[in-house]
């Protein structure tokens, strides 16, 4: 595809996600842009559809959640085979999903975050090519490839030293060791929470998402989603209450070691794991079978 003429005289954007951005509107314009066809897919018009339309249409309220795998099962596919602009596609239709997760990973963070958000995109990116398209939720599972990455990137980075001008001042503090989402990451990697609960409490209890909103398995109920919620919340409150009450361990997102062979596990990760058996037994994988759809 031939780039708009006047794309040759513009500065390309800094920040890996603003430049995805451009290169998606280039997709959009002109008299061809790139669209599907909505006769493919429930409930979207019978009709070529650009893809910035398909886009808003994902995002709207009423879009029934099973359209989301349906569409991204399409995409993806296309973007395995085609790649270049299918695979700018697929970023495109993330786009909200990606910066507003991006966002919220860094915002407290003092160095430029354009490495963190770099990262985010390369974790989506991967994830296109390995994610399971027959197994449904395609959108969370894109989602946690791309956090986990750009959560990696946020810890290495503020293990580093703060930035700071030349001369004589006080130095800002790291981010806080509470902050939301670097909690719930935590617990999942010490095994307090699942991939699915860190997801389920982050959407309906930092993200606004309403619990009956929440894509959950046919079978499941509004009440036994809660009580999923309720569980993985009790453990995660147990796990971070005595994590602060043991000494030299007062940051509960410190690095867990959880995942490391016996012999190299601390005191520390081992302790972690045995919260979770403490209230409630380890977590598990089985329930609910949902995602964040990505409304971002």
């Amino acid at each position: 595809m031939a780039l708009p003429t006047h794309c040759e005289h513009e500065e390309w954007p800094g920040n890996p996600l603003d430049a995805a951005r451009e290169a998606f509107g280039w997709l959009t314009a002109g008299d061809h842009p790139v669209a599907v066809d909505g006769r493919l897919f429930d409930h979207l018009p019978d009709r070529i559809i650009p893809v910035d339309e398909l886009r808003d249409l994902l995002l709207a309220h009423g879009c029934p959640r099973r359209v989301w795998d349906q569409v991204w099962t399409h995409v993806i596919s296309r973007a395995r085979v085609e790649g270049g602009t299918w695979t700018i596609t697929a970023v495109g239709l993330a786009l909200p999903m990606l910066t507003s997760l991006a966002a919220r990973l860094t915002e407290r963070y003092a160095d430029d975050p354009s490495d963190i958000h770099a990262e985010v995109l390369r974790g989506f990116l991967d994830a296109l090519q390995t994610v399971d398209l027959t197994e449904g939720r395609i959108t969370i599972r894109l989602r946690w490839a791309a956090y986990r990455a750009g959560h990696r990137a946020l810890l290495d980075g503020m293990d580093g030293p703060t930035p700071k001008p030349p001369g004589f001042h006080s130095s800002e503090p790291k981010p806080p060791a509470g902050h939301p989402d670097l909690v719930l990451a935590r617990a999942v990697e010490a095994e307090v929470l699942t991939r699915t609960e860190a997801e389920l409490i982050g959407a309906t209890r930092l993200e606004g998402v309403e619990l009956a909103d929440w894509p959950h398995h046919p079978g499941l109920t509004y009440e036994g989603l809660r009580s999923i919620r309720r569980r993985a919340e009790n453990r995660l409150v147990a796990w971070l209450i005595e994590s602060e009450a043991s000494p030299g361990d007062s940051d509960p997102t410190g690095d867990a070691a959880a995942r490391l062979p016996p012999d190299e596990q601390t005191e520390d990760s081992v302790q972690s794991q045995n919260v979770a058996k403490k209230v409630g037994g380890p977590a598990t994988d089985q329930a609910p079978n949902s995602g964040l759809q990505g409304r971002g």
